[in-house]
């Protein structure tokens, strides 16, 4: 559904985007996740037709960008990060003037309006004014916006951006509903969102994408998806002598807490190690409080992977 090859989008000197090339296929939901100013945005307003590329070819639903971009605007539906509501308008006064500009014809409107507004959760607010409402509301009308012509495509940036926790969570929970119907690019730098909602994601960064894959396969590929957070009750100094003579241990941080101690065990590889020091700690006659698998951060992820390709390019230098 969305082909890009070698696009790039050059100010001056500075590449928003350098070199890119994916795919998306029908029915998938591709995250694009990245920090603030990777390209993410860029990318997704060439792909929408809000700017030329400098380089490169990209299509949507087969129809070219460049030269086609009124077929490619009705095929897809887009929410902008900041979502542009016309703030004086009632809900479903708004939803119905897009609707107009769509050129959705007029006995299919009322029921294209409804099926949105009931999809994005906004019937309760279909008669309320735009203005007042919060920004979770106001984001789900852009999402209904984008929805309401019934595209084949739909494209998201950052579009749980600046909500709570449970606008999040309603937010996320409409992509996947949509996901069964329409296929779905989405941009974030918020690792749980990949997780929770993509089929396959591409990590941008410094308009380049350093990896893609699924979001399992991406963290097996991650040291810190083997490393084990312990808290054990005992001689903090003896403990650590005794997880580091394990089998597959590569390293142990040891970190005084309070009457206890917490220990990040890393592991060589994707080992699992959990038994080994389940029956290390008992053999010792140590006190275990807690032991779980270390949560991958965002941050550890684009250490991870942008060292690697900053080596990369070292050696091939």
């Amino acid at each position: 559904m969305i082909n890009v090859k070698h696009l790039t989008k050059r100010y001056v000197n500075i590449a928003a985007v350098d070199d890119i090339s994916f795919d998306v296929g029908e029915g998938e939901i591709v995250g694009l996740l990245g920090p603030n100013g990777a390209g993410k945005t860029t990318t997704m307003r060439i792909l929408t037709c809000f700017m030329p590329a400098t380089e490169g070819v990209a299509t949507v639903a087969g129809y070219d960008v460049f030269t086609d971009s009124l077929n490619v605007r009705q095929q897809i539906g887009y929410l902008p990060e900041n979502v542009p509501l016309y703030l004086d308008m009632r809900v479903k006064e708004y939803l119905m003037f897009r609707a107009k500009l769509k050129y959705i014809p007029r006995r299919e409107r009322k029921k294209k309006i409804d099926y949105c507004l009931e999809m994005c959760g906004i019937s309760d607010v279909q008669n309320q004014i735009t203005g007042t409402l919060s920004k979770g509301y106001r984001q789900r009308v852009g999402l209904a916006d984008a929805l309401v012509h019934d595209p084949k495509i739909l494209i998201l940036d950052e579009p749980t951006i600046g909500l709570d926790p449970n606008q999040i969570r309603q937010i996320r929970q409409v992509i996947k509903d949509l996901g069964q119907k329409h296929t779905i690019l989405l941009s974030t730098h918020i690792l749980p969102e990949v997780e929770m909602i993509c089929d396959r994601v591409m990590i941008i960064n410094k308009g380049k994408i350093v990896a893609m894959d699924t979001p399992e396969n991406l963290m097996k590929q991650l040291k810190s998806s083997a490393n084990v957070v312990l808290e054990i009750r005992g001689d903090g100094e003896k403990i650590k002598d005794s997880l580091s003579n394990i089998g597959g241990v590569r390293s142990v941080v040891w970190k005084e807490k309070g009457d206890a101690s917490e220990f990040v065990v890393e592991a060589a590889g994707d080992k699992d190690i959990r038994e080994d020091i389940f029956k290390c700690i008992v053999k010792d006659n140590y006190t275990l409080r807690e032991m779980k698998r270390q949560t991958v951060t965002l941050e550890e992820i684009f250490h991870q992977i942008t060292t690697r390709e900053t080596e990369g390019d070292s050696d091939n230098a």
